[in-house]
């Protein structure tokens, strides 16, 4: 419950003030005609994120065993790629976002209302569609559905809630920060996503290595128990592990949150 909370939190919450952002500027500029296309975009992003959801549950639940543990493995690789791209792209744009999106704009303004819907679309879509699949694969590592779906619901809804009072300048709070401490508690979260789907590959024979393991403890902790699902939600953990998805875990865990947490880099202006 605790990985897809933090995930709908934190994807959600960029969502709500890319949104945010976007409502405020068209009513700064007068330009509040634009926010019927504007809301129809938002509304059709939400509209593909679902149906992407359903769509891989569906295929998913069709495919035969060896073949849903090919795709889950392979999507599971798709989706930390692209969270892992998606945290470093907010830590390096999350200053300038509000500018990038208030010109985007004005430069559909000139378009027509179909060019604003366009632009509210893709970008919602683009995290709506990086939650869908982070959502499903992480669903797959915790092997459950219950309790991750409490999880996504509630982080949904403090998204949207805080979303809501920050657009009405009722709560403030340091974002950098807020994005700084769930980007590493994604990055935690990618990792076990990843070492599953490693997993996932070498029980199809993708991958090599699968008989051998690092450790197995299901005779004194059931996979299914509660400890076992928290622990895999959390940080990845199953019960019984390859020497292949240590590996792999350790390695992305360190080489990503070090990248992630060193100072950016400023370019000094050269003195002619």
């Amino acid at each position: 419950m605790l990985s897809t909370f933090i995930i709908a939190m934190r994807e959600g919450l960029e969502a709500a003030l890319i949104i945010g952002i976007l409502l405020a500027y068209v009513v700064k500029t007068n330009r509040s005609h634009l926010r019927t296309p504007l809301w129809v975009g938002v509304s059709l992003a939400i509209a593909l994120s679902l149906g992407l959801g359903a769509i891989l549950s569906f295929t998913s639940s069709e495919l035969a065993p060896g073949a849903e543990e090919a795709f889950a493995g392979s999507l599971s690789i798709v989706a930390v790629a692209l969270v892992t791209w998606m945290v470093f792209w907010m830590k390096r744009t999350a200053r300038t976002l509000k500018d990038e999106l208030e010109r985007k704009v004005d430069h559909a303004v000139g378009m027509g209302s179909i060019a604003m819907a366009l632009t509210a679309f893709v970008a919602v879509a683009r995290e709506g569609i990086e939650t869908s699949l982070f959502i499903y694969t992480n669903f797959k590592t915790v092997k459950s559905s219950f309790a991750p779906s409490v999880g996504l619901i509630l982080g949904l809804a403090a998204a949207v809630g805080l979303g809501y009072l920050m657009y009405k300048k009722t709560v403030h709070f340091d974002l950098a920060q807020f994005f700084k401490i769930t980007g590493v508690a994604l990055i935690v979260v990618a990792a076990g996503v990843l070492a599953n789907g490693y997993g996932d590959l070498q029980e199809t024979g993708w991958l090599p290595g699968a008989g051998s393991i690092a450790w197995n403890i299901d005779s004194w902790l059931h996979p299914d128990s509660f400890i076992a699902s928290v622990l895999a939600g959390s940080i990845g953990f199953s019960t019984t592990s390859t020497w292949l998805q240590v590996g792999v875990w350790f390695l992305y865990l360190l080489t990503i949150l070090a990248a992630y947490m060193a100072p950016a880099v400023t370019k000094k202006k050269s003195h002619a």
